[in-house]
């Protein structure tokens, strides 16, 4: 028997659309693997009953199946569902973690993100690398069609998830097919300006590669509050804030000593247009573990 804990992650980060995505500290899936014959799925956890236990529509069941390494996978969400966390890429990462353990395949972790994100794909229809990347390696990712570049980087990060869903699927539907000229080299400059403050744990500098004009802009539209949530929180000393992911978490880049401020600026603004809030104090951490 195998146990993995995988963390959140953020994707896109703004200025990273489908290309950058970080691993938070908290919170994270707790998955344990055994051996069995046939594929056999039990959920447990946060919005649990709203993920199928059939391994053919579960991403934990389809790493499962492309590894062709049946077990029981019993997971225990920490990670909400639809909440723009990576919860489908946790399961499936820490699936593809365990099964390598288990199993004793030999792969590396870089050899384990395809498969994951074969899992990743049922849910977002097409195998992204943003969110399973990091999931399995740690840190902040970059990862295209060719490659994979990890940064070893350490800095504070209000995660605050608003009582509200907005599915993936949704949120892919609202970004845009074309963007001007200006928007693309903006996102370009923005995106160069992040990777640099992420290499150098410079939270000003990553806050200022978070803007974006292309995708964040449609995607905040879904989440009622986003930018009183969003005016709160830079008024508290955030450096930067942006959807993570397909939303509805909005994610604020700071300075340790302004985190709890940010954290509790962002939860009251939810709450003044009477939507339900919880903010995670956290940081950009490592990658799955096994123990």
């Amino acid at each position: 028997m195998v146990t993995v804990r995988v963390p959140a992650t953020s994707a896109n980060l703004g200025s990273g659309f489908d290309v950058f995505g970080a691993a938070l500290e908290t919170p994270a899936d707790i998955v344990t693997l055994s051996e069995a014959d046939e594929t056999s799925i039990e959920m447990h956890g946060v919005g649990s009953e709203y993920i199928p236990e059939d391994p053919a529509k579960n991403t934990a069941g389809v790493v499962a199946k492309a590894l062709d390494a049946p077990a029981h996978i019993k997971i225990d969400k920490g990670v909400r569902p639809a909440s723009g966390l990576g919860s489908s890429a946790a399961s499936a990462a820490a699936t593809a973690v365990g099964l390598n353990e288990l199993y004793d395949l030999g792969l590396s972790r870089r050899d384990l993100i395809p498969y994951a994100a074969e899992g990743e794909a049922l849910v977002s229809g097409e195998a992204h690398l943003d969110n399973v990347a990091p999931a399995i390696l740690g840190g902040f990712t970059i990862a295209t069609d060719e490659t994979v570049t990890r940064i070893s980087a350490s800095l504070a990060l209000v995660a605050c998830l608003p009582d509200i869903v907005v599915s993936t699927r949704d949120a892919r539907e609202v970004v845009p097919d074309t963007a001007t000229l200006d928007d693309v080299v903006d996102t370009v400059g923005r995106a160069a300006t992040l990777a640099v403050g992420m290499m150098r744990d410079d939270p000003v500098l990553v806050g200022q590669g978070m803007e974006d004009n292309i995708v964040t802009p449609r995607r905040a539209s879904l989440i009622d509050g986003y930018h009183r949530v969003r005016e709160r929180a830079l008024r508290e000393g955030a450096t930067g804030v942006t959807v993570s992911g397909a939303g509805p978490t909005v994610l604020a880049m700071c300075r340790e000593r302004d985190q709890r401020a940010v954290a509790m600026s962002m939860v009251e603004a939810f709450a003044t247009v009477n939507v339900d809030a919880r903010a995670y104090q956290t940081r950009i951490g490592p990658g799955a573990s096994v123990f």
